[in-house]
C-alpha cells in the first residue's frame, strides 16, 4: 500500500505540478484558439467605417449598465450611443431596438438608451425596447423571432460584435455588425471574453433558449419616408 509520504515526496510533487502547467496551458491554447476562430468566422460580417455599411431596416443596440461603480460614465455604454447615432444618421438603418437589462425598477439599461438616445436627436418613433435582452444570446435571438427584424445590424464593440454574430450566424440570422469604439484601457472585459465564448459555445450546443420569447411583436416595416435631419447633442446624461 502506498504510504501517504509517497504522495508529498518531491517526485510525486513535481510530476504534480509538471501535469498542472501542461493542463492549464492547454486550456489557455484552448481559449485562445476558440476566441481567434470565432473572430475568423465571422470577419467578413463586421464594419467600422460606417460609409462601407451595407443598409439594414434595424439596428440592435446591445445593452450595458450606464455606470461604472461610484457613478464614473461607462465608456462602452456611452460609445455604443455614438455608434447607433452615426448608423442612424447616415441612414444605414430605418430603425433602432434597444436591448437589455430590466432586473430591477432602478436597473433598465434599455430605458437609459432610449432617454440618452432622445435627448442627442433620434425621434423615438424611430427607437423600440426589448426589456429582456438579458444575455447576448437573447437580444440576438429575440430579435429575429420575437420583433421580426430579419435583417439588421448589431451595435457593440468589437469583441462582443463578433460573438454576437457568432450566434446569429448559428442560427442562420441574417445580420452583420457596426463596431462601436473600444475604450482605452479596460483590459479585463476582453480578458472575460475569452470565457464568455466558451459559455457561448456551450449554450449553443446545449440548445438554450432565450429566458423569455412570448408574443411576437414585429417591428414597422423599413421606412417609407424620410428621416428629419438631426443635430448631435453632447450631452448624454
Amino acid at each position: 500500500m502506498t504510504s501517504i509520504f509517497t504522495f508529498f515526496s518531491p517526485q510525486y510533487l513535481k510530476r504534480l505540478v509538471r501535469y498542472l502547467l501542461i493542463g492549464v496551458s492547454s486550456f489557455i491554447v484552448l481559449l485562445i484558439l476558440i476566441d481567434q476562430a470565432i473572430s475568423f468566422y465571422v470577419r467578413q460580417h463586421i464594419y467600422t467605417d460606417v460609409n462601407e455599411l451595407p443598409y439594414r431596416p434595424y439596428g440592435v443596440v446591445l445593452g450595458t449598465s450606464k455606470y461604472f461603480d461610484k457613478n464614473t460614465l461607462n465608456l462602452f455604454y456611452h460609445n455604443r450611443l455614438l455608434a447607433a447615432y452615426e448608423v442612424f444618421a447616415t441612414r444605414k438603418i430605418d430603425y433602432l431596438l434597444l436591448s437589455g437589462d430590466n432586473r430591477t425598477s432602478q436597473y433598465n439599461e434599455p430605458r437609459s438608451m432610449f432617454k440618452d438616445l432622445r435627448k442627442m436627436g433620434i425621434p423615438q418613433e424611430f427607437m423600440y425596447m426589448d426589456f429582456a435582452g438579458f444575455r447576448t444570446l437573447d437580444s440576438v435571438i429575440r430579435a429575429e423571432q420575437v420583433f421580426k427584424a430579419h435583417s439588421f445590424t448589431i451595435i457593440t464593440q468589437k469583441f462582443h460584435c463578433e460573438r454576437a454574430l457568432f450566434i446569429a450566424k448559428y442560427y442562420d440570422i441574417d445580420a452583420i455588425c457596426f463596431v462601436a469604439e473600444y475604450p482605452h484601457g479596460h483590459y479585463f472585459v476582453r480578458f472575460r471574453e475569452f470565457f464568455a465564448r466558451i459559455l457561448a459555445i456551450l449554450d449553443l450546443l446545449m440548445e438554450k433558449e432565450p429566458h423569455f420569447l412570448g408574443t411576437p411583436e414585429p417591428l414597422p416595416p423599413p421606412a417609407s419616408v424620410p428621416i428629419a435631419e438631426l443635430e448631435l447633442s453632447n450631452h448624454l446624461i
